[in-house]
């Protein structure tokens, strides 16, 4: 990881300030901001100009971490989803009635993810909890790759990117529904 732990605080002080920032991911670099801070995802989804309707994904370093956002699974969901993780794998499970509109978008479920990027996962460690991850493009346009795209992009407008290796996946994560195991977004 080619972030220091200064950089890695700096960078959770801003997402619990509000903050919206840029790192790594498996494939691509995403933008991410606190989910319970509605502000910062609104300010996301228009930097992305992404419709509130279609929902985001969550990414966490723990399943702890995504609890307060999504139902308890049953033994069957449970067992295809935590065999995935941590990893490059993104499942629709049924939101808690509680979770905010503007993660979940129209749907009684939330793209959810435990991430194997260490880069990821220690922001996640570091922030303490669960966080927004979509990817840092404007809506119709390819996700950026690396920092320097993502400023090309977002030129100031973001509080910070954190630069850093891709995880090494040619495509964006998978999305899987997790009540029935139907693919969403191929791998």
């Amino acid at each position: 990881m080619s972030v220091s732990p200064w950089q890695l605080r700096r960078a959770a002080h801003l997402l619990r300030r509000g903050g919206v920032i840029a790192c790594p991911t498996e494939a691509v670099y995403g933008l991410s901001c606190d989910p319970l801070d509605a502000a910062a995802v609104l300010r996301l989804l228009a930097l992305k100009q992404r419709p509130l309707e279609k929902g985001l994904i969550l990414v966490a370093s723990d399943a702890a971490q995504l609890d307060p956002f999504i139902q308890p699974l049953s033994a069957d969901m449970q067992a295809r989803v935590l065999s995935s993780w941590p990893g490059p794998a993104t499942w629709l499970v049924p939101a808690r009635a509680e979770t905010p509109a503007w993660l979940r978008g129209t749907h009684d479920t939330l793209a959810v993810r435990v991430t194997a990027h260490p880069l990821m996962r220690a922001l996640c460690t570091q922030f303490g909890g669960a966080l927004v991850s979509t990817s840092a493009n404007p809506s119709g346009r390819p996700p950026a790759r690396n920092a320097i795209s993502v400023r090309r992009y977002f030129d100031a407008r973001l509080d910070a990117i954190l630069c850093g290796a891709l995880g090494g996946a040619a495509r964006p994560t998978a999305i899987r529904d997790a009540r029935d195991g139907t693919w969403i977004r191929p791998a």
